[in-house]
């Protein structure tokens, strides 16, 4: 008995020729599950980000002593014109997913006392997006001298730009933050200044004594806010995970503009 398999053979591969995988719905399909992943952790960010309080908004109106000027990415302070204008100029980065404009109150109290200072707005409210944003601040008055600073994890991210550009800055200035050890400043000749609250429960202060040895120790000033928290280096109410603090936001702006301003005095111009 002869079994003919060759028609059979030739239809079957011609129809597996014609059964081809389908790529072009594996990619649509992709596509939609990427976007709506993107949509779900912007949505999810977005739910997560600390937006300013009333005070914070008011503050952002130029006034007889402050002209506030909003940027393509952030806000400019400056002192009323005819006022003598304070070196070094003062570039802020906010702490992450908190809006710039929460941090309006401490940029005017800086501007009335004579600085010009930048507050910088970031992709998402995150500093560790858009790293040398200060450049573009710099390069409007390039002559003129300048310092950098930041809330949290923006102070954070304003270390590593300071690490990388030594040659810009007079200083640094930290807030409820530190350098980590991807910005060991500690052979730079920047001037330093740790700020911290006595009653942060966010800052790890375990991370931030370690973290110590990435500053110049000969120049390093620590200024310590009594009743201080976290929440209080900005003008958005009580961060999650924070103390309770036992002076106002206000008062808290008050202490820091203050010492910012007694550090910047010792700097050179």
């Amino acid at each position: 008995m002869v079994m003919d398999y060759g028609s059979n053979a030739i239809s079957i591969s011609r129809h597996s020729r014609g059964r081809r995988f389908p790529w072009k719905r594996v990619l649509l399909w992709a596509a939609i599950v990427v976007i709506v992943l993107i949509l779900a952790l912007f949505l999810f960010i977005q739910a997560k980000t600390y937006s300013p309080l009333e005070e914070a908004l008011t503050a952002l109106k130029s006034d007889g002593s402050v002209q506030v000027s909003e940027l393509k990415h952030g806000y400019r302070f400056e002192p009323e014109a005819g006022k003598e204008l304070l070196l070094p100029n003062i570039i802020f980065y906010p702490g992450g997913l908190v809006k710039p404009e929460s941090y309006a109150p401490l940029a005017r109290r800086l501007a009335e006392a004579g600085h010009r200072v930048y507050v910088a707005s970031m992709p998402l409210n995150l500093a560790l997006t858009a790293q040398n944003r200060a450049d573009e601040y710099i390069a409007e008055h390039p002559e003129e001298s300048y310092v950098i600073g930041g809330h949290s994890l923006g102070g954070a991210f304003a270390a590593r730009y300071a690490a990388e550009n030594p040659n810009k800055l007079a200083g640094i200035f930290f807030m409820g933050a530190y350098a980590d050890d991807g910005a060991d400043l500690s052979g730079s000749k920047l001037a330093v200044l740790q700020i911290t609250g006595t009653l942060d429960a966010v800052l790890n202060k375990e991370t931030w004594e370690q973290s110590k040895k990435n500053l110049p120790a000969e120049r390093t000033e620590y200024v310590s806010i009594e009743g201080g928290n976290h929440g209080g280096f900005g003008t958005y109410g009580k961060q999650s995970g924070d103390n309770d603090a036992t002076i106002s936001a206000s008062e808290q702006a008050d202490k820091v503009a203050a010492a910012i301003d007694a550090w910047l005095s010792k700097l050179p111009k």
